[in-house]
């Protein structure tokens, strides 16, 4: 007998396909339509279009050139961080004391807190704000029956080592917020605030109001100049890891809508020793000693104390919370703990390069070409990295068949109708993701332009995707 299929179903079947074959010649056209274009005269322009369904390659230009990538980065780091730490993965900080406690609640001793790397401690994303966590150690702290301590806090932050930063990074990028250093104790995300205020005039000075929380450890040197209304937030930091001195240059407008800068905290383990110990002076719990870290006691030849008792332990949210927010608000910070991470969880030594080449080395067993795979730091800051646009749609191909990509997905923002992440950096814009059509084809995607010129480029290359709706 044989089977009849409906004329109908025919009908659709090749009109899907014609219009999937129309809509790739469009696409084409206007890839091609964007090369020519004036801010791409000096650029690179790579796209890399893969079937989802298949994985086969559907359009492909320069997709073998490797090229900055800035924070599309991200999306090989969560996928990598996903499949070697699990999804379920948690940071501990464990709160301990050495020495001991006398009868009338003298700590003859020192608190620790024992730091895991964990970016997300004190952070306004999570339950473990930093008010939520200072109640909870000074709980556990008055629980212990510590009524004073003679000795010191101690930000124990070894874990993650002492390179803060990876190679590669600008120098303009690492004082700021957005380039705000690892730590094996991490805290607020490493940031802090300071309060402007724009003087009277174009080029008249500017007035710090305040820092948020107060840092009276760090001398900021104000260099700013008002900026002409409507001229906005040009302002940097330049604070490098470990140090005291802060400078503030550039400019900010006169009329802007919002209250100051973010800035990358210098030592985020002895800010957060210091926390600590300021809120316990302030409850009447006193220490004689200032709050220090391991890093800092290293560097004095003094010994690290051992650890008497562990009174609290404070879980981080789990790895499938951390990407959510590492892909939808592009953080740094996450993306090179992770990377440290990575490295540690297989047997390394918790360095960015360690990391990078564990992220390399389990791609490359999946069958991705090691030299598309030139990868510096976890976040994308970094304008050494070099990949391919074909490498990264293959990852996220694969990433697609694993138990935990739909925490993966969730995390991915959306642009221009599509979920994909973005990318930039200097004279470089990227998005990589996925996305399904009006037909129901289902598309990876991977574009990117580096060294093109002027400004208002994305447009341009949603102008380019807005091909495959």
């Amino acid at each position: 007998m044989r089977l009849k299929i409906p004329l109908l179903f025919i009908l659709i079947l090749a009109g899907n396909i014609v219009g999937a074959q129309n809509r790739i010649q469009n696409l084409e056209k206007a890839f091609n339509n964007l090369m020519a274009d004036e801010q791409a005269k000096h650029a690179i322009t790579s796209l890399c279009v893969l079937d989802a369904n298949t994985g086969k390659t559907l359009f492909a230009k320069n997709e073998q050139i490797g090229l900055a990538t800035a924070s599309t980065l991200k999306t090989i780091t969560a996928a990598t961080a996903f499949s070697i730490l699990g999804k379920d993965f948690q940071f501990q900080t464990t709160l301990a004391y050495s020495g001991n406690i006398t009868p009338d609640g003298t700590l003859k001793g020192n608190l620790i807190i024992i730091g895991s790397g964990d970016p997300t401690l004190g952070s306004w994303r999570y339950q473990n704000k930093e008010n939520a966590v200072l109640t909870q150690w000074v709980t556990a702290i008055k629980s212990a029956g510590i009524k004073k301590i003679e000795g010191s806090i101690i930000g124990d932050d070894r874990i993650l080592g002492t390179q803060t930063t990876p190679e590669g990074w600008v120098w303009q990028d690492i004082g700021n917020y957005y380039g705000a250093g690892t730590s094996g104790l991490s805290w607020r995300e490493n940031q802090f605030d300071i309060h402007l205020r724009p003087g009277g005039s174009a080029a008249s000075d500017v007035k710090i109001i305040k820092t948020v929380p107060e840092t009276p450890y760090i001398q900021i040197v104000n260099e700013l100049k008002t900026g002409s209304s409507g001229t906005g937030d040009r302002t940097y930091a330049f604070l490098p890891p470990y140090s005291n001195v802060a400078y503030l240059r550039g400019t900010w407008g006169m009329g802007i809508g919002k209250s100051g800068i973010s800035v990358a905290s210098p030592d985020p383990a002895f800010d957060c020793a210091y926390r600590l110990q300021d809120t316990l002076k302030r409850l009447g719990i006193p220490s004689n000693q200032q709050a220090t870290t391991a890093r800092l006691m290293a560097l004095n030849d003094q010994p690290i104390p051992v650890v008497t008792q562990k009174i609290n332990t404070i879980s981080s949210p789990t790895l499938s919370e951390i990407s959510y927010w590492f892909l939808k608000k592009s953080i740094n910070l996450y993306g090179e703990t992770l990377l440290k991470t990575i490295a540690l969880k297989s047997g390394k030594t918790a360095t960015t390069s360690k990391g990078a080449e564990t992220e390399i080395n389990y791609w490359a067993a999946k069958g991705i070409d090691k030299s598309a795979l030139n990868i510096i730091d976890g976040s994308g800051l970094s304008p050494g990295d070099r990949i391919t646009t074909s490498a990264m749609a293959n990852i996220l191909f694969q990433s697609q068949k694993e138990s935990w990509f739909p925490d993966f997905y969730k995390g991915l923002p959306e642009y221009n109708g599509m979920k994909i992440k973005s990318g930039t950096i200097n004279d470089v814009s990227a998005f990589a993701g996925y996305h399904t059509d009006n037909s129901g084809n289902k598309y990876i995607i991977v574009i990117n332009i580096n060294n093109y010129s002027g400004s208002g480029i994305n447009k341009k290359l949603f102008r380019v995707l807005d091909e495959l709706k």
